[in-house]
């Protein structure tokens, strides 16, 4: 099929329950950004997420609760020991944490989900998210982006109060990360044996990366029942060995946002974008990421305000832009 027939096939699918083809998803990457079909590609994302969102947009909310050095030294996180970024350590304690949340859930925020270092104490985050449900209700969803773990502790982590995981085999792990491929994909299993919902991005998403990689990331999200995917854009953070490397485009990752929300149909609804753009929006994605605190892809501690001064109010008006209205419930 040529790029325009393999679009027009891939929209008229989104209702299969099927996924596109790797070679297919490969194929839709390889089209040139700006070009004809390119255009025709973002116009029949946005179509489809019309049709399997009703229009709908929701946001995501992280807390970054530990800004201290990391012994894991991926090559793209600024919390990465060997760098030397991490100068004065900066926790979030309970009451500011607290406090956070509910200005997120006041805020209109779906998914608020708190983010540490890989070896953070798994108890006190369990006690952290009683407290937080004892504290703050609200019809918001509450996850956390953890280190590894098995089975046993996901499910405590649902009994706890947990609704879902943020948790991905990252874009060269093993590589540009000292993590074990295997370690990740088993941590991904026993999200998906659990009653824990699963969110699952492509990411970190750079130059440095082929289409065949992030085909073979996106099918894996699918098939360990993601219930949100999408992209994330690597940063380039001084001081880490990737961060000598340039961002991708804003046309390429809205590009890369199409192709997953046409690869995964009705399977994966829900579509997010980081850092959010209204050109991604108006390419298929139906979520945006609002972060505070310790932030990967930042040299220092956002603290009191938002990364990059992007607060819930611009993302709404970004979606509002691209045709969307932001609900905090499905």
């Amino acid at each position: 099929m040529t790029d325009l027939e393999l679009i027009e096939y891939a929209e008229k699918q989104i209702h299969s329950g099927s996924l596109l083809s790797r070679e297919q998803i490969v194929q839709l990457l390889g089209i040139a950004p700006g070009s004809e079909a390119w255009t025709a590609l973002g116009r029949a994302a946005h179509r489809a997420a019309m049709d399997l969102t009703g229009g709908r947009a929701y946001l995501w909310g992280a807390i970054g609760v530990d800004f201290a050095p990391c012994s894991m030294n991926c090559d793209f996180c600024s919390l990465g020991e060997k760098w030397g970024i991490v100068g004065d350590r900066r926790e979030y304690d309970e009451a500011e944490t607290v406090r956070q949340v509910r200005e997120y859930a006041e805020s209109g925020v779906r998914w608020i989900v708190l983010r540490t270092t890989e070896f953070y104490s798994q108890a006190q985050l369990g006690e952290m998210i009683r407290h937080i449900r004892a504290q703050v209700p609200g019809p918001y969803e509450l996850g956390l982006n953890i280190g590894e773990f098995g089975l046993e502790t996901a499910n405590w982590l649902a009994g706890c109060g947990v609704d879902f995981i943020y948790h991905s085999l990252r874009l060269g792990e093993g590589k540009d990360t000292r993590f074990a491929p295997q370690n990740r994909i088993d941590t991904l299993r026993a999200i998906q044996a659990s009653p824990l919902k699963l969110v699952f991005l492509v990411e970190p998403i750079g130059v440095e990366h082929t289409d065949e990689e992030i085909a073979d990331i996106c099918l894996l999200a699918a098939d360990c029942g993601a219930v949100v995917s999408g992209a994330m854009a690597r940063i380039p953070v001084p001081g880490t060995p990737l961060g000598v490397y340039p961002q991708l485009s804003d046309e390429r990752m809205a590009q890369i946002i199409a192709v997953i929300r046409l690869a995964c149909g009705s399977c994966v609804p829900d579509i997010c974008i980081h850092p959010g753009t209204r050109l991604a929006m108006e390419f298929g994605a139906n979520v945006t990421v609002v972060e505070t605190g310790a932030i990967p892809r930042d040299a220092c501690c956002c603290s009191g305000g938002k990364w990059h001064q992007f607060d819930t109010v611009r993302a709404g008006e970004l979606f509002g832009q691209a045709g969307y209205t932001v609900h905090q419930t499905a």
